[in-house]
């Protein structure tokens, strides 16, 4: 029987069922189907009739039909034409274990068998490589094996040459105790002694055993999980269940003492309520002798409104003696100012006195002597006070000189600048002094001669260098002492020296921070 379909040039897949005439499958029908080879590793095309054998093999299939051993060598001639007369019994079902280990087992031998001995399906499988032999040609092996009787004496010769011990026992007929039940099947089925179907069927049932075993073992190992599993929840369900027990006896407990804390709050309630009553008793008690007391309120504020009537009055009165009064002392204080005035005027037409055009401090600007020095008075003048709002009341007093130590002041308020945008904002500063109290104003710097660049100098600004050998403390003296006694003079250094020496001649001394806060003001 051909092992492909006539109209198919291909090897059939690994599974599909082909088995000699009147066999029902390759290596046993029923047998499970191996796994899909890959048709790229297979050979091409196979021939539509099995191998031609040589002639000068047909005698020996002939004679090779049987297995080797010693039962083969004396069966008689009457024997085997019986058998010949007798028709092929079918291939027995193979468990699937046998079945892959007879395939195991002639893949192992194929690459060992000369070239012409290998069937045409098998000659592309003998060079696969020996773990994809077996599992890619295991359906053409199988039907080989099925179809080719002496393909498969080849191949159990060299097989037995390999299995030794156990080999020779299987062509005997037996089988070990020992021996695993599927190598002695798969030996059985390629040696085929008497009585291997009986083997077959035994390692069949071993097989089923084992797996039957298997089975049972699986089944136990679930049964010891589940009953493990089952007395994990049952403990678990214990636990659950104690902190079920302990967590409704706290809820009683906390019910029991929420139902103390109702009791209370009930008795906390009705005397509430009873205190309310109370107070809503008291409450009218009170507002009736709040609406007296509003009446009696109501009479009183009538009474004291008559009074305030009557006060007001009189006040008016009293305002009116006081008008009369003021306008007599104005009266007489114009009267007194009026007669100063034209005594004033009367002693400057007696001395001669015509208005002059320089002050004293510019008579020092430009002469730069000594002026006597003024005798009389100078501590009635002197102020001692660091106070900076002293600063705006000595600046309020009449015809008031301001006398300021330039580079003092300019170095402790903006010390960062250069020397001239120093004595810049210093001198701009000062000139909104002057013009917002019509005071004179002098500044005094330190330098052997003026120096030029100076910005323009503001209305009634005085700007002074002191010359050389000489300090610009020694020229603020010298400013003071030409003051004529009584005049107020400010003079804003912070050096002790110069405030010392000022004092002494009646000058008010202030520190320069008094000056740097006006200035910031303005």
């Amino acid at each position: 029987m051909p092992l492909t379909d006539p109209h198919d040039g291909h090897l059939p897949l690994e599974g599909s069922s082909t088995a000699a005439p009147g066999a029902g499958g390759d290596l046993g029908a029923g047998a499970p189907e191996p796994a899909r080879p890959d048709p790229d590793d297979l050979p091409d095309a196979v021939p539509t009739g099995p191998d031609p054998v040589p002639a000068t093999d047909a005698g020996a299939a002939g004679s090779d039909a049987d297995p080797p051993g010693d039962g083969a060598a004396d069966t008689d001639a009457a024997d085997t034409d019986a058998a010949e007369a007798t028709p092929p019994e079918p291939e027995p079902v193979l468990p699937e274990p046998v079945r892959q280990r007879i395939v195991a087992l002639t893949a192992a031998v194929l690459p060992g068998l000369p070239a012409d001995e290998v069937p045409v399906p098998l000659r592309r499988v003998a060079k696969f490589a020996p773990n994809r032999r077996a599992r890619l040609g295991g359906s053409v092996i199988a039907a080989q094996l099925t179809a080719d009787p002496l393909f498969r004496q080849r191949v159990t010769a060299r097989v037995l040459t390999d299995a030794g011990d156990l080999g020779a026992a299987v062509v005997e007929g037996t089988a070990p105790a020992a021996a695993d039940p599927v190598e002695v099947a798969a030996l059985a089925y390629l040696v085929r002694p008497r009585g291997w179907r009986e083997l077959i069927d035994a390692s069949g049932a071993a097989v089923r055993a084992e797996a039957d075993s298997a089975v049972v073992a699986e089944l136990v190992r679930e049964a010891e999980q589940r009953a493990t599993r089952a007395e994990h929840d049952r403990a678990v369900a214990r636990v659950e269940a104690d902190k079920l027990r302990d967590e409704l006896a706290r809820v009683r407990e906390e019910l029991g003492q929420l139902r103390e804390e109702n009791r209370q709050l009930q008795r906390g309630l009705r005397e509430t309520q009873a205190r309310e009553r109370r107070a809503t008793e008291l409450l009218a008690t009170e507002r009736g002798r709040a609406a007296r007391a509003a009446a009696d309120s109501d009479a009183e504020l009538r009474r004291a409104r008559a009074r305030l009537a009557e006060a007001e009055a009189a006040a008016g009165v009293a305002k009116a003696s006081a008008k009369e009064a003021r306008s007599v002392d104005d009266a007489r204080l114009w009267l007194l100012l009026e007669t100063i005035g034209q005594a004033a005027v009367g002693l400057r037409r007696e001395l001669a006195l015509d208005p002059v055009d320089k002050l004293p401090a510019d008579f020092v600007a430009d002469a730069f002597t000594d002026a006597p020095a003024a005798q009389g008075g100078p501590a009635a003048r002197a102020r001692d006070t660091d106070d900076p709002a002293r600063l705006d009341q000595l600046l309020a007093l009449p015809r008031a000189h301001l006398v300021v130590d330039g580079y003092n002041v300019t170095k402790r308020g903006f010390g960062e600048m250069s020397l001239e945008q120093q004595r810049k904002r210093l001198i701009t500063g000062l000139g909104g002094i002057a013009a917002q109290t019509g005071d004179e104003v002098t500044v005094v710097f330190d330098g052997a001669e003026r120096m030029h660049g100076l910005p323009p100098t503001p209305r009634g600004v005085r700007v002074l260098f002191s010359r050389k050998g000489e300090t610009a403390d020694e020229l603020i003296r010298r400013l003071v002492r030409a003051e004529p006694p009584g005049r107020p003079v400010v003079v804003v250094s912070s050096d002790r020296e110069v405030a010392d020496g000022v004092r002494r001649h009646g000058a008010y001394p202030l520190g320069a921070d008094s000056l740097l806060r006006r200035l910031a003001r303005s």
